[in-house]
């Protein structure tokens, strides 16, 4: 069997090697892949293997052996999945695996902006501390999480993860679900979307970008939001309407923003949000802790091998 991956150098640049999928059939591995390559690179697998290549329609309808898409990621909406449902192609995704670090992120991001981490370290470093005539030196806000209000936009596996976390740190914490009829826990707080954004001291963004999630986060939004409140997105860069965000910072109607992802990765050198003091970026890293990579890995082979005997799972297609 030939299995193709497109692009994997982000999930494996080196520290491994791909022995699993070796087992599996006759694998190529290309780093990276331009769009026009697609289908000469995929010709003649039956697996095609993707984190965020693009198999449109076009490259599906040319490619006559394709039989399997395994996407390297939870979202799949690179993958023309109604191309792929008329020519019975399975496409399968990898759910849940990076939930635990890409709440570690978000924290990690909420930590400091409340607290400003890197910048006093760096300020130490520089010797502004030692030029101090007194013990303690601050020139930002510090803020303490217990009490304050962190509003979760989606409650699937990673906000629920978020709120377990907050709930240790003593936050309040309420939820937007996809559904507003889900059921919560007695202590988590359900609101509609505008009322997070108004009530909330921060407010974290784990939704999937959808047509009704694309830009959500807009200036009316925003403009809702609390004098000083904190935005983080570890989602889709999409969520967010990026101009608006720009404004909202640069007024100070926002302590700040903490960001993994943006609308294009990666960015424009130009992106406004780039050079922004209290704007802080981190170049989609939140899914990509080794942990997290060995689980996606083992995951990808697990889709495989089930599919090769009959039993198809994370099959998005299904249902």
């Amino acid at each position: 069997m030939k299995i193709v991956v497109l692009d994997g150098y982000t999930l494996n640049q080196g520290e491994r090697d791909w022995e699993e999928l070796n087992e599996l059939g006759e694998v190529t591995v290309h780093d990276r892949t331009v769009q026009e390559d697609v289908v000469r690179r995929a010709a003649g697998a039956e697996v095609v293997l993707t984190n965020k290549v693009v198999l449109n329609r076009s490259a599906i309808e040319h490619l006559p052996d394709l039989k399997y898409v395994g996407v390297l990621a939870t979202g799949y909406n690179i993958v023309d999945l109604d191309a792929a449902r008329e020519r019975g192609i399975v496409v399968t995704n990898i759910p849940a695996y990076s939930t635990d670090s890409v709440v570690q992120m978000a924290f990690a991001h909420i930590l400091n902006i409340a607290l400003r981490v890197g910048h006093y370290a760096r300020e130490v470093q520089n010797g502004v501390w030692s030029a101090q005539p007194d013990f303690s030196y601050r020139d930002t806000p510090l803020i303490e999480l217990k009490g304050k209000r962190i509003g979760l936009i989606g409650f699937g596996h990673i906000g629920q993860a978020m709120a377990k976390v907050a709930s240790a740190f003593g936050m309040k914490v309420v939820v937007c679900p996809h559904n507003m009829n889900m059921k919560l826990p007695k202590e988590y707080e359900k609101a509609k979307l505008n009322d997070v954004f108004s009530t909330c001291d921060i407010v974290s963004l784990h939704c999937p970008l959808t047509s009704e999630t694309k830009e959500m986060v807009n200036s009316f939004r925003l403009s809702l939001m609390k004098q000083g409140a904190i935005l983080i997105n570890t989602g889709r860069g999409g969520l967010i309407d990026e101009k608006a965000l720009e404004r909202a910072l640069m007024s100070g109607k926002l302590l700040g923003a903490g960001l993994d992802v943006l609308s294009s990765e990666p960015p424009s050198p130009g992106n406004p949000l780039l050079k922004l003091k209290n704007c802080f970026i981190t170049p989609h890293i939140a899914w990509a802790t080794h942990e997290a990579r060995e689980r996606l890995m083992a995951q990808v082979v697990e889709n495989l091998k089930a599919w090769m005997n009959g039993t198809p799972i994370n099959n998005v297609l299904e249902g």
